[in-house]
């Protein structure tokens, strides 16, 4: 009897079998699926010396943010692409039914026109955050060094389509609403020469540079969206409130949900990595400290075009900092 037909078959795939517990639809569906980083002098089958090569060896293999045992990383929701859809097709069915309940309402021609105004200054413009945010998921996602955070990156990078869309979507209504404000023809203007998105514009540009993985992810998702879910969702649903605009509200609501489960797989990477690694932990904060300061002005800057407020802008990047120190402690 030959060697191989003595082998006891096994029980699930290979790389999976070391467990004692029959893997979950989780495991393998997410974990150790990373065939780049088999062999660290050629990620890809191309010459070693190849530019992709030699990319993902500079910016990801030899990033100075280090651990033996990334494939152990677990996403806090275990969210599958499966779940995912499903999860997230209510979502847009909420969110839909929301626009066409509204609609029928004419909620939109019941806003006082001053804040009609100010939705074209501060709100329609938001879809290049958005934006500039889903194509940063989108290339952590490529570069994370292991699956499981790749997953949570493609899942975040889809959330923020989804906000893209959502703006897009209010900046068409608007516009055929009030023609002549600027709905949908000024917001490149604005994003580009406002004093109130000034600040966020150089976040969301050096975000975009940031080659190096962990920088990509600190400044993403330690910098970016907190200053986001601080400096501009929460003060613009306050604000809207306070305008009796229940549709922006109500959107909002549902957009928070998506990132704070967003903060919440940041916070269970940044416990993982830190756990009995002092390296990782000087690591993240040394590279936060830079970027830091950068998310205070855009959520200052955002805040104060919304309310002139010295108090309420030092609240909002109170709240920021606050947000940040939930995250690495």
């Amino acid at each position: 009897m030959s060697f191989i037909e003595n082998q006891k078959p096994l029980r699930t795939w290979s790389h999976l079998s070391g467990g004692r517990k029959k893997p979950s639809e989780y495991d393998v569906v997410s974990r150790k699926l990373h065939y780049s980083t088999n062999n660290p002098d050629a990620p890809w089958e191309l010459s070693p010396t190849s530019p992709m090569n030699e990319w993902y060896k500079k910016y990801r293999n030899n990033s100075a943010l280090q651990n033996p045992c990334w494939d152990d990383f677990t996403d806090p929701d275990g969210l599958v692409y499966r779940t995912y859809n499903l999860m997230q097709d209510g979502q847009e069915s909420h969110v839909m039914s929301l626009f066409d309940q509204f609609d029928e309402r004419e909620h939109d021609f019941q806003l006082d026109s001053d804040w009609i105004k100010l939705l074209s200054e501060v709100y329609t413009p938001l879809k290049y955050v958005f934006h500039g945010l889903q194509m940063s998921s989108a290339y952590l996602a490529q570069m994370a060094p292991a699956s499981t955070i790749t997953n949570c990156a493609t899942f975040q990078s889809a959330d923020f389509l989804r906000l893209t869309t959502h703006t897009a979507y209010r900046t068409f209504e608007l516009s055929e609403k009030f023609t002549g404000m600027g709905f949908g023809d000024n917001e490149r203007g604005v994003w580009e020469e406002s004093d109130n998105f000034q600040s966020f514009r150089l976040l969301i540009e050096k975000n975009l540079v940031a080659f190096d993985w962990a920088d990509s992810f600190v400044s993403l998702c330690l910098v970016a969206i907190p200053a986001v879910v601080e400096g501009v969702l929460k003060p613009l649903s306050n604000a809207s409130q306070e305008n009796s605009d229940v549709l922006l509200s109500l959107l909002i609501d549902s957009q928070l949900k998506d990132l704070e489960r967003h903060l919440r797989w940041a916070r269970e990477l940044v416990k993982f990595a830190c756990n009995d690694n002092s390296q990782a932990k000087i690591v993240i904060v040394s590279k936060l400290e830079n970027w830091k300061y950068i998310g205070e002005e855009a959520v200052s800057d955002y805040v104060g075009s919304i309310s002139g407020s010295i108090e309420t802008k030092f609240e909002a990047v109170k709240n920021y900092n606050e947000l940040i120190r939930s995250i690495i402690d």
